[in-house]
């Protein structure tokens, strides 16, 4: 297993493997050839940005067993999906802020990220897991107001697109087992959701699959998995935001209004 992390020092971008509590620095492509340096830095001497820079960020809608059934909406055949902007990428332990256009009220969604390694363009569900790269941790937060403003159009674009609704991070795990994980989210010091991924409609390399078949997927593109029960609005001036995958890490923020 690789912990792979995206960072900043001296104000140049570099990426490397974590090692406790230092940082292998790397160069090339973490995706393709990374060749490690031989420098090291300690985890505590940079800043830590999103761990890869996406193409597309693809967000799954009802792809939960139990939040479909709280929602009392059929499951679907086939994922449903949105695109979110890549200005929606915000680094772990970053502070997003809700902007002045905006009065409604904002949720959290704690989730699961999939990461491409390899192109993946029509793969079969059997060859979809060697074009998964590694795991992360996703808050898709949306402007839950705007989805339903205009009663002839369901903004999910706009909702979901708004410039930090997207930090992930703080770093891409491979060799990690999604079935075996659940989902922590803490809102200000109090659980709200904990749930186990085993209970996905569309599993992982089904997920990629699937997605494959409609668009070509990069390397470095991020899927965000759909969120499950306990999802809530972030009522306080600041309010810190924690997502926790046991296996992966903690995505923290602080989501401010």
């Amino acid at each position: 297993m690789a912990v792979w992390v995206r960072f900043t020092v001296k104000d140049k971008v570099q990426f490397g493997i974590l090692e406790g509590d230092a940082i292998a620095v790397h160069e090339g492509c973490m995706f393709s050839r990374a060749t490690p340096t031989g420098a090291r830095l300690a985890l505590s001497d940079v800043t830590l940005e999103a761990p890869c820079a996406p193409t597309k960020i693809i967000a799954l809608w009802n792809n939960f067993h139990e939040l479909a059934a709280k929602l009392n909406v059929a499951e679907p055949a086939e994922p449903l999906y949105l695109l979110k902007a890549t200005t929606t990428v915000a680094a772990p332990g970053s502070v997003v802020r809700r902007p002045a256009s905006y009065a409604g009220k904002t949720v959290y969604e704690g989730e699961l990220g999939i990461v491409i390694g390899r192109r993946a363009s029509a793969v079969s569900e059997a060859e979809a897991a060697g074009h998964i790269f590694g795991y992360t941790v996703v808050n898709d937060i949306t402007a839950a107001d705007i989805l339903n403003r205009d009663p002839t159009f369901p903004q999910w674009a706009r909702a979901k697109g708004i410039d930090g609704y997207g930090p992930f991070g703080p770093w891409i795990v491979t060799d990690f087992d999604p079935a075996a994980a659940r989902v922590r989210t803490i809102l200000n010091g109090a659980e709200r959701q904990n749930y186990p991924l085993a209970d996905m409609i569309f599993p992982p390399a089904r997920l990629v699959s699937l997605l494959s078949q409609d668009m070509t997927l990069e390397p470095g593109d991020l899927i965000a998995c759909g969120t499950s029960v306990g999802v809530g609005t972030m009522k306080e001036p600041s309010n810190t935001i924690e997502i926790e995958i046991a296996g992966i890490g903690t995505l923290a923020n602080v989501f401010v209004q």
